[in-house]
């Protein structure tokens, strides 16, 4: 298995181990929403929201612009394609590993009802 060891990726990962920050991203992905929106949104301070935004941009998953006194959010450039592979790669792994506990258990039915028969008879 290739061993991801990329800042970036590490970043996107803590970035979204936060239910509140998946769902800014969530929100970001109907549409640009202010800060002052997202902290009402979810019920939080706007210094709570910026510390989640800040660890959305640092990740890539969220741009900012201040224009004035508003400061925009909106989904940025990470596309999570290597996060995405990481998973794929473990998907794989454990799918491969359900198969043969699958072929186990089919097994032990074969095996269970091949003995069910032997004692009716």
């Amino acid at each position: 298995m290739v061993q991801y060891n990329l800042p970036h990726f590490n970043a996107s990962f803590a970035a979204l181990a936060d239910a509140t920050r998946r769902g800014v991203l969530d929100q970001l992905a109907r549409g640009n929403a202010s800060i002052s929106d997202l902290a009402s949104q979810f019920d939080m301070t706007l210094t709570g929201m910026k510390k989640h935004v800040g660890v959305l941009e640092a990740a890539g998953l969220v741009t900012t612009e201040k224009i004035g006194r508003v400061r925009t959010c909106r989904l940025g450039p990470c596309r999570l394609e290597d996060e995405l592979a990481w998973i794929a790669g473990y998907r794989q792994v454990w799918d491969a590993r359900f198969q043969t506990l699958d072929g186990v258990i089919d097994e032990l039915q074969r095996r269970e009802k091949a003995r069910g028969r032997r004692q009716r008879r």
